[in-house]
């Protein structure tokens, strides 16, 4: 039997990865911390997926590559005020993946790359009616690629009712 693994070779709860895409809204934030309190409370690890869009700009190779280097310099500092925080709600530095193109491609990409992923982190929109993009696509088309359970957390949620469901 191996060590990290109970008796019926399911992984441990100190093994769970929970995995956030990242983004500017504002219900990211409530997967992120929802996320980082299942860590802190199961003993795993938080993983931030960050996939920036290719530079649209090809018509002056100079001027792409530099929208490209500013892109790539504010995803750094989102992602360190981010691994700040979730080190703040979970005790532990997340594990950073930067990616450039689909979002929805390169998650399913890390998600076959990266076997420690156990668990989808997503919150639904506060803005429309629908839940998001990426939830909309993984619901639909997307749901049977996947290998890894979704939670999906209303996007409303507070950092007192976080704290109370975790």
């Amino acid at each position: 039997m191996a060590g990290d693994e109970d008796h019926a070779g399911q992984k441990q709860d100190g093994d769970r990865v929970f995995l956030v895409v990242v983004d500017q809204s504002e219900e990211m934030r409530v997967a992120l911390r929802f996320a980082a309190r299942r860590a802190m409370r199961t003993g795993g690890r938080v993983a931030l997926l960050l996939v920036q869009e290719p530079a649209e700009f090809q018509h002056w190779v100079a001027v792409g590559d530099l929208m490209r280097e500013e892109a790539r310099e504010e995803a750094e500092g989102l992602m360190q005020r981010l691994s700040a925080e979730v080190k703040e709600w979970s005790g532990n530095f997340p594990v950073v993946h930067m990616r450039e193109g689909d979002a929805r491609v390169e998650l399913e990409k890390l998600l076959d790359e990266e076997p420690s992923i156990s668990i989808l982190v997503l919150a639904t929109s506060t803005e429309s009616g629908a839940p998001g993009p990426l939830i909309s696509h993984l619901v639909g088309k997307g749901s049977g690629s996947l290998r890894v359970p979704v939670t999906i957390v209303p996007g409303s949620l507070t950092d007192e009712e976080i704290i109370a469901i975790t």
